[in-house]
């Protein structure tokens, strides 16, 4: 099953989204096992985002070589288990943690390469800057000479009025674009997930964050202290 489900949507992302960009599928791996991910990479998965520090961690070594994503709520005392080993963290939401982060990676000469998270909705159980402050909290971010933005990350609210949804899509690539005119690094707009990533990749996402979609219902996890 996941193998079929990753064929199929890579085919369906096989033409890129209507800027003329390719998509990118970052597969969700939250509490699923190292061989359902081994299964997914064998079928054509590059790149794999974990939700929770403890899990990248316990994970790592047992997963095959590919691009390793953070795209949950980072603790700033956890930053230590990401630094060398992440790809690319998707949620550089406040300035406490791009201090630290900026600390923790220049002491290890390492440089990490980070989307913005964006607060679309302004929903008040979400973390990052809001569409309104984005721009301002860029030009602050990209000067922490170990820290390379890459782009913005972003989630959509759960709403049934698909133009809201889209208005709010389209104003994220807006600002990516805006801030991509003026910084050659920037090349990511991480947004939709299982429910929504094809109204997303239609308004410009280039990356997108599966998890049920191509491995099925999330298995119950008992709470872990990361």
């Amino acid at each position: 099953m996941i193998a079929d489900n990753v064929k199929k949507t890579l085919a369906e992302i096989a033409n890129g989204n209507p800027y003329g960009e390719k998509v990118t599928l970052v597969a969700a791996t939250k509490t699923r096992t190292p061989e359902e991910i081994n299964e997914a990479i064998a079928a054509g998965v590059t790149d794999i985002g974990e939700n929770k520090v403890q899990e990248f961690r316990d994970k790592f070594d047992l997963i095959r070589g590919t691009n390793r994503h953070f795209i949950g709520h980072l603790q700033t005392n956890k930053i230590k288990y990401l630094i060398g080993k992440c790809y690319l963290i998707h949620s550089l939401d406040r300035f406490d943690l791009a201090e630290e982060l900026q600390k923790r990676a220049e002491k290890a000469n390492w440089t990490a390469d980070c989307l913005i998270e964006v607060n679309i909705g302004n929903e008040l159980s979400k973390s990052g800057f809001s569409l309104e402050n984005v721009r301002d909290a860029y030009q602050k971010l990209v000067k922490y000479p170990n820290i390379r933005i890459r782009g913005l990350m972003g989630m959509l609210p759960i709403c049934e009025d698909t133009q809201h949804l889209r208005s709010l899509c389209l104003s994220m690539r807006e600002i990516y674009d805006t801030i991509k005119e003026q910084d050659k690094n920037i090349c990511h707009l991480s947004m939709g997930m299982s429910g929504d990533w094809k109204l997303c990749v239609e308004c410009g996402s280039n990356m997108i964050r599966l998890g049920t979609s191509l491995f099925g219902p999330r298995k119950i996890q008992a709470p872990v202290n990361d």
